[in-house]
């Protein structure tokens, strides 16, 4: 009962604060999808937040990567849902803080046909080409990170249409090597793909997938938020993502700063960065 008295305490004492709120707060993600299908998927993340914050909060979808680009570096955005490297350096940046995040985590491997002598490690991917969703989607940067020199990177292939699309275009010898999440490889490749192929890198494990909100959001604002997409009325408005990104987990879990903030460095200083 106390728990329940102080969390409607900051919540009331929430309301009075954002009456005074000059403009919608606006929430994002990344240009994977179509502008339809991505108001479908967060479209009822916002509705919900609007209800819950007192304030309008809408969904915007950008229209391309360099325009996700800009706005961000341009502080645009109230609200994300995106990877952890993107995160990471608004963290750093401008101040975001990450509130909840889809449990389990990132991690990719860099894959080549299981007959293929001639590359056995990261170093003989010099100069050979990789199949890969473009840069800066973080699969590709993951493996690029390996290479401090721009001129010794491999080629990038960038593929759309997901991790199915890259294995498949990788099959039909469009490159050398293609670079997977492991998620995928252990749970959509049938046991005969999966022996096709010989493994050459497995990257460091990341955190998921999270939302991180603004400095302008008040601190009462994230504790409701938090609440909310972890245990409360919200879970349901995020189902869609969950289905999406998350398999079969049943909600997001609370996410800490700490676990964002060595990831930064896959935007900066890189040929394919920001």
């Amino acid at each position: 009962m106390r728990n329940n008295a102080v969390f409607v305490g900051v919540l009331l004492s929430f309301f009075v604060a954002t009456e005074a709120l000059a403009r919608d707060l606006i929430f994002t993600a990344p240009p994977r999808e179509t502008k339809e299908a991505g108001q479908k998927l967060y479209g009822p993340i916002a509705d919900h937040l609007s209800k819950l914050l007192n304030t309008k909060v809408v969904y915007e979808h950008p229209n391309n990567w360099l325009k996700y680009q800009r706005d961000m570096r341009n502080d645009k955005y109230d609200i994300v849902f995106d990877g952890p490297h993107f995160a990471s350096w608004r963290i750093a940046h401008l101040g975001h803080e990450p509130l909840v995040k889809l449990p389990g985590h990132l991690q990719f491997v860099l894959v080549t046909d299981k007959d293929n002598n001639e590359i056995k490690s990261s170093a003989d991917m010099i100069g050979k080409s990789m199949c890969g969703i473009s840069p800066p989607n973080l699969s590709t940067l993951s493996m690029l990170k390996l290479y401090s020199n721009p001129a010794r990177q491999p080629m990038i292939k960038g593929i759309k249409g997901g991790m199915g699309k890259v294995f498949k275009t990788f099959k039909a010898g469009k490159c050398d090597a293609a670079v997977l999440r492991t998620a995928f490889f252990k749970k959509k490749l049938k046991k005969e793909q999966q022996d096709s192929v010989k493994k050459v890198v497995l990257s460091n494990k990341m955190p998921n997938q999270v939302i991180t909100v603004s400095k302008r959001i008040s601190k009462e604002a994230k504790f409701i938020i938090q609440k909310s997409l972890t245990q409360g009325v919200g879970v349901k408005s995020t189902k869609g993502i969950l289905k999406r990104y998350a398999g079969k987990a049943k909600s997001f879990i609370k996410a800490e700063t700490v676990e964002y903030l060595p990831h930064t460095a896959l935007l900066e200083g890189v040929i394919f960065g920001w």
